[in-house]
């Protein structure tokens, strides 16, 4: 009789221990997690905000446009990125030759920057660095003095739609006797890939060469080596400026503006998700953000309902 009871007991509790199972996953979930939690662990609840009614969205849903066309898979992406680089982990220590560098004692740094050929059209911007680089105390004619490379092929925009797109980088700097694939180079971009996934395709290899690059993508950044520098415009200034607003023990600082952008709304692609996302931020005092959907040949066909006004806006 004893054991009959001790039976249906155990059984009594194995259907509950089921239940519990399918029905209270949760409960199960935080006992475990009591039951494992360190000592001295802070158990640190998501903050309970006051104003949380009053907090906008960045974006609803349906305000985002979507192409499911052009959208490149994640396996696909990360392909097309091991192909473009290959010396993924560069590390100044692995990839740059520091012999170089000390040939000359302590003004052993130069820098030299390759000829250009008769019929290259190099940029504004990209004459502006080249020239900054040349009147600089670092700069050499002579490479054999030189630790750092720079090419005199312009590769800040490496866009194929665009007209100042430069074919057949790699076969020229496969040329140059002292490119070595790309070791102690230095390698400008500020633009890279086509509409409309804007993969980072330079259209060449830049081996183990140095890439001081905007927009540039953390997942192949090589840190300590690549150079992450803004994207700016062809009007910005080689040299001088007034003085920056910034002074010591003012913040904010005394000026009227305190952000602003004005450039293209990517309407599909990577990209267009964040900067349709970001448009509210624009108040038309101190956060001004200019946008327009002009960009390449049929963006009509995936303008939005806020196209014609940001078009008119940019173009004030």
């Amino acid at each position: 009789m004893q054991a009959r009871k001790k039976y249906v007991l155990l059984g009594l509790c194995a259907c509950c221990w089921l239940v519990l199972f399918y029905w209270g996953g949760g409960v199960q979930v935080r006992i475990l997690r009591l039951l494992t939690r360190q000592r001295g662990e802070v158990v640190r609840p998501w903050p309970n905000w006051t104003d949380r009614a009053f907090l906008p969205r960045y974006a609803h849903l349906d305000e985002l446009q979507t192409d499911p066309g052009t959208a490149e898979l994640p396996r696909q992406r990360r392909q097309a990125w091991s192909a473009i680089y290959k010396d993924s982990r560069c590390r100044m220590e692995t990839c740059f030759d520091f012999s170089r560098c000390r040939r000359r004692g302590r003004e052993g740094f130069r820098v030299y920057i390759y000829p250009s050929e008769k019929n290259d059209h190099v940029s504004e911007s990209y004459r502006k660095i080249l020239t900054s680089i040349s009147e600089s105390r670092y700069y050499t004619s002579d490479p054999r003095e030189a630790c750092l490379f720079v090419l005199g092929i312009d590769t800040l925009d490496r866009d194929q739609l665009s007209g100042q797109f430069v074919p057949n980088v790699d076969e020229r700097i496969r040329g140059y006797p002292l490119w070595n694939d790309g070791r102690n180079h230095l390698i400008f971009n500020l633009y890279s890939g086509t509409w409309p996934n804007y993969t980072e395709d330079l259209g060449f290899n830049i081996g183990q060469a140095i890439l001081a690059k905007a927009s540039l993508n953390t997942e192949h950044f090589r840190p300590g080596f690549d150079v992450s520098i803004p994207l700016f415009s062809k009007d910005h200034p080689q040299k001088g400026g007034e003085r920056g607003w910034l002074v010591r023990n003012t913040i904010p600082p005394r000026r009227k503006y305190l952000l602003m952008f004005k450039g293209k709304r990517y309407l599909t692609g990577i990209g267009s998700d964040t900067r349709n996302a970001l448009h509210h931020i624009h108040n038309g005092k101190d956060i001004v953000s200019l946008t327009t959907c002009r960009h390449g040949k049929d963006w009509e066909k995936h303008k939005d309902a806020r196209c014609d006004h940001d078009n008119l806006e940019y173009e004030r």
